[in-house]
């Protein structure tokens, strides 16, 4: 599949992409060409522009990570997209499958992360620590399989590694996330973690953008896609 078709919003201001698990969005001492770069290439192609191409990184999801990410084509718009995160105005929707049932049906958790940069992980406290940093979420249990649970997750903070940290705190790590927990990795290093909508104004436009991503081609998560109700729907 390549990189355009993946693309799933595009203007002047904004481009917001269906990330591969494994892609990177931006790099890192791995040295592997980040995501940004190949969009930036894709752009300058596009449209025949001169030059360096802008492109903000508005924010990122995990490398072993899926989903739905937005990147900013105008300083304006980067701008504004940080505001709007900092406010809290970006809903974003992740889905998980976890192997361990979930304490409940639904919960709203809150932790205290703190990020280990040495080790690139984050442990969650219950209460607050020194250097912590406050992470909300909301699960729902959707659907039950045989050996899985489908959930869908609300984000309404943005820490580093927030969901992944949240879910293993609570006994319950994502599938494949061998760094929280999980008992066996998926063969292609990915983890069943997929930020599937975000929802928010356009930061020039103005008009309220929705945006849904497919999850990988994956047995697993088209055994899920088949079985849940998606409220709305």
């Amino acid at each position: 599949m390549s990189l355009s078709s993946r693309i799933l919003y595009e203007d002047n201001h904004l481009l917001i992409y269906n990330k591969k698990p494994g892609d990177i969005v931006q790099g890192d001492k791995t040295g592997d060409i980040p995501l940004s770069e190949k969009i930036k290439d894709y752009i300058k192609s596009k449209y025949n522009k001169p030059g360096e191409v802008f492109l903000g990184v508005a924010h990122r999801i995990d490398r072993p990570v899926s989903g739905v990410i937005i990147f900013a084509r105008t300083s304006k718009a980067l701008t504004r997209l940080n505001q709007m995160l900092k406010e809290g105005t970006i809903k974003k929707t992740y889905w998980a499958v976890i192997s361990q049932a979930p304490p409940s049906e639904k919960d709203h958790l809150v932790h205290y992360i703190v990020r280990n940069e040495k080790q690139n992980k984050s442990y969650a406290h219950l209460k607050s620590v020194d250097n912590s940093k406050k992470a909300e979420l909301e699960y729902q249990l959707r659907y039950v399989s045989d050996h899985y649970y489908f959930l869908e997750i609300n984000l309404m903070t943005g820490r580093h590694h927030q969901i992944r940290a949240q879910m293993a705190q609570i006994g319950c790590p994502i599938k494949g996330d061998l760094k929280y927990g999980a008992k066996r990795s998926n063969p292609d290093g990915s983890i069943h973690l997929h930020a599937h909508t975000v929802e928010f104004t356009h930061p020039v436009r103005k008009e309220l953008i929705k945006i849904e991503a497919d999850p990988p081609d994956d047995p697993l998560w088209d055994h899920f896609r088949k079985q849940i109700i998606i409220p709305g729907n």
